[in-house]
């Protein structure tokens, strides 16, 4: 018997699924279970399966999600309110593939703290200063890369690739391709100052390693979260061992998603 969950946007329609999807998959011999669900449907758009994602990223080698928008197309989140009792009896009777996308570990070490802090992103990591510009060395795989003078740095995931990435200039990266990408925010480049310009793609195993040099508070995000402002000694990148891993009952193949996002009319 498969223990599943159902988390809501919280607006009037998708409270109004998430309880009738509830209900069909008891009547259908599923147990529903907060505590260690199997399977994990959000209903909303990107926004909430990333927020489910967070809220169970220590069991993601034990559960699987599957996302129903109430809004525009998400990225992640596939199914159209529509489709329900064919998602429902998708999950109560067929078997389903699952699809692994690459995560980004971020490990930060603040000023004068004993121990690391470590997250997950789906998405992305963006490290900035709260007024005027970040100044920070770039270590890649342990060597001195380069000294980043600009407005931030954005580290992404592949298929984070699509969101702040992209209206960053960054490239979209397959979600096979395990591997993390930084692009800069508004670098300063000029006689005096320089960097390298151009989005980074870095494979499993090479570490990205951000230092800041100039006094200023730094701030951080993960994904949706913001990160309170503090000092921080430094900020540490890579392809995490973790991965996510989405139910499909159908094929959606990722270019398509891509088209249907950015390009389809």
């Amino acid at each position: 018997m498969m223990k599943f969950m159902v988390t809501s946007r919280g607006d009037d329609v998708s409270n109004t699924l998430q309880q009738r999807i509830k209900r069909y998959l008891i009547d259908f011999g599923l147990k529903y279970n907060e505590d260690e669900p199997e399977m994990i449907i959000t209903v909303g758009g990107d926004g909430t399966l990333l927020q489910a994602f967070h809220d169970y990223c220590e069991r993601l080698e034990d559960t699987a999600f599957v996302g129903i928008h109430t809004g525009h197309l998400g990225f992640y989140a596939d199914w159209v309110p529509d489709e329900v009792e064919k998602l429902v009896l998708h999950i109560a009777k067929t078997p389903y593939q699952i699809v692994e996308y690459p995560l980004l570990e971020v490990v930060i070490r603040q000023e004068g703290a004993t121990h690391s802090e470590r997250h997950l992103a789906l998405n992305e990591c963006t490290i900035k200063s709260i007024g005027g510009s970040l100044v920070s060395t770039v270590d890649i795989k342990g060597e001195p890369f380069e000294v980043f003078r600009g407005d931030g740095l954005c580290i992404s995931t592949p298929s984070g690739s699509t969101a702040y990435n992209k209206a960053l200039g960054g490239a979209i990266l397959h979600p096979s391709l395990a591997s993390i990408q930084i692009a800069e925010m508004a670098s300063i480049n000029n006689r005096v100052y320089r960097t390298v310009g151009s989005p980074l793609v870095l494979p499993q195993h090479h570490t990205c390693l951000l230092k800041p040099l100039n006094d200023v508070d730094i701030q951080v995000t993960v994904d949706h979260y913001t990160l309170e402002h503090r000092r921080i000694k430094s900020l540490q990148c890579r392809v995490a061992d973790e991965k996510v891993r989405f139910a499909r009952f159908r094929p959606f193949p990722f270019w398509k998603r891509v088209r249907e996002s950015f390009i389809r009319e």
